[in-house]
């Protein structure tokens, strides 16, 4: 199968945060390619952290092709996105899959 064709597969974690000093609810999203983390960050919202996840995925799944993504956060889930299931991504010219990340790998990243 043509690499092109192929979709990137990648591991995230999308959280809520526990509360903090900050008076506000915090999500934190994660993406992951085998054991390399790729982009981490904290959203407001969980649909902001969704799409920071989702523009990530894109950004590196066009790297692996060696392309430039025009708008990467454009890429849209084919599915509902729910927190902790499979969900694959449209990102224009190439997709990927998006995978829970398992407790024992958040473990052993700690």
């Amino acid at each position: 199968m043509d690499s092109v064709t192929q979709a990137a597969a990648f591991d995230y974690d999308l959280r809520e945060l526990p509360p903090g000093r900050v008076p506000f609810r915090r999500w934190r999203f994660e993406l992951w390619q085998g054991a390399a983390l790729l982009r981490s960050g904290w959203r407001i919202t969980p649909h902001d952290a969704e799409r920071a996840l989702r523009a990530a995925a894109s950004r590196r799944a066009h790297e692996l092709v060696g392309v430039r993504p025009l708008r990467p956060e454009n890429a849209r889930a084919l599915q509902p996105f729910k927190p902790g299931a499979t969900v694959t991504l449209d990102c224009g010219a190439v997709s990927c899959v998006l995978t829970p990340r398992r407790d024992d790998e958040r473990e052993a990243a700690a």
